[in-house]
């Protein structure tokens, strides 16, 4: 919880009240308030936080560089920033999903025998070990993992058993068959005179 507008400037932050001591003395340290050093990027840049390092207190090195941090930027959000999948926005249903269509998607899971891609429909849809790649696939997770942002082709829709089977194959160029070995003919061996 932060409380913004209050008389305590690290209220608005994310450092605990247990923490407060620590940065009191980060403050007074450098000379000057806290409410100085909230949101001051570069005084809170020449905090040696080796220096405030208590094993006893429970503080070690990456709580006080998460401390650091939330001084530099106060109310800043931890999170990794959010990237938009570009689902189709005029596939929302089921029954808007026919085979053919290439959509955009994300895996949801994996599991040896392939992979489940949302596709922005209220069920996803599997990518079958088979048409994950144009090459042998033992594991699906040889390929993708949770979280991959996938363009897909739809095989086939099943609306009565609610399934949808994708390809991220069919979106990759196929690499070329090596070339066949060219006939080398028959093999004349040089002749020797008898000398």
């Amino acid at each position: 919880m932060r409380i913004t507008g209050g008389t305590e400037p690290l209220d608005a932050s994310s450092v605990h009240p247990e923490r407060y001591a620590v940065v009191t003395k980060m403050a007074k340290d450098l000379g000057v308030t806290r409410k100085a050093l909230v949101g001051d990027g570069s005084l809170a840049g020449k905090i040696d936080t080796q220096k405030y390092v208590d094993a006893g207190a429970g503080l070690g090195l990456p709580t006080l560089t998460d401390i650091v941090s939330e001084l530099k930027k106060p109310g800043r959000d931890p999170r990794a920033e959010f990237v938009d999948v570009g689902f189709d926005a005029n596939i929302t249903e089921l029954s808007h999903v026919k085979p053919g269509q290439v959509l955009n998607g994300i895996v949801t899971n994996v599991a040896a025998f392939g992979a489940f891609v949302d596709i922005g429909v209220h069920q996803d849809g599997l990518v079958h070990v088979s048409e994950l790649a144009h090459r042998f696939v033992k594991d699906a997770s040889e390929v993708v993992k949770v979280g991959d942002r996938v363009k897909v082709k739809v095989l086939q829709v099943d609306e009565v058993r609610k399934r949808i089977g994708l390809s991220i194959k069919a979106m990759q160029p196929h690499a070329a068959a090596p070339a066949a070995p060219q006939a080398m003919g028959r093999f004349n061996a040089p002749r020797f005179s008898g000398r």
